[in-house]
């Protein structure tokens, strides 16, 4: 999508979606094969799709997913208003028991876009945070090797190429769907009128096929 900068907001659809998990489903299943996915709030729908697809490209095996709710940019009641967008806010977790499903296997963080990278720094980090707790519970002698099989990935639709604004630990794996510019990137599921936004969506592609002509 190049010129994409020209556009202010860039309108996805599900179709558009869909494929682009269908795409990297097969890789992701060579090289990280996952165990569980974690979807971040809406995350869960691409997690759903990507379940479907990594099903026919492993063994069948049937995925759980699990989902954790984080939000920085809407408002969240008994959060002060001058936090939004500067503080991930947890609103949703997976229990009690977080660390013990999470041990030795290998999880794959499902997001729809990577922004700043605040939200998946974080959920990253406390997830890791349950393992470490869990492991607690096991004897000092089996923990190396504990810690060594649990395995954090992350997934996202989109990647856009801007500065981030947290970091990832070294080494964690990562894959994205497309990588697109600094765009405001409008979800089907916030729409109320789907065929307007898929007109909407029509009308950015071609917009952006005219302003790459007139650039070469």
């Amino acid at each position: 999508m190049s010129n994409e900068n020209q556009v202010k907001h860039w309108h996805v659809t599900y179709n558009n979606i869909h494929n682009l998990i269908r795409k990297n489903c097969p890789k992701i299943a060579v090289d990280f094969n996952p165990d569980l996915l974690v979807a971040i709030g809406i995350g869960f729908f691409p997690a759903r799709v990507m379940r479907t697809f990594l099903r026919e490209a492993t063994t069948k095996k049937t995925l759980q997913i699990q989902a954790i709710g984080l939000s920085l940019y809407e408002p969240v009641e008994g959060v002060a208003e001058e936090k939004i967008a500067e503080e991930v806010i947890r609103t949703q977790w997976l229990g009690a028991e977080a660390g013990k499903m999470l041990l030795g296997k290998r999880v794959l963080i499902v997001d729809e876009v990577d922004d700043t990278r605040k939200t998946l720094s974080y959920a990253l980090t406390e997830l890791k945070r349950d393992v470490e707790t869990e492991l607690l519970n096991h004897p000092e002698a089996d923990r190396d090797a504990l810690r060594a099989s649990t395995k954090f990935g992350i997934f996202v639709v989109h990647n856009k190429n801007k500065p981030k604004l947290a970091a990832l630990p070294e080494g964690t794996t990562y894959y994205s769907g497309e990588e697109v510019d600094d765009v405001w990137l409008d979800y089907p599921w916030e729409s109320t009128d789907i065929e307007e936004h898929d007109r909407l969506a029509a009308l950015d592609v071609e917009n952006a096929a005219s302003a790459t002509k007139k650039d070469v």
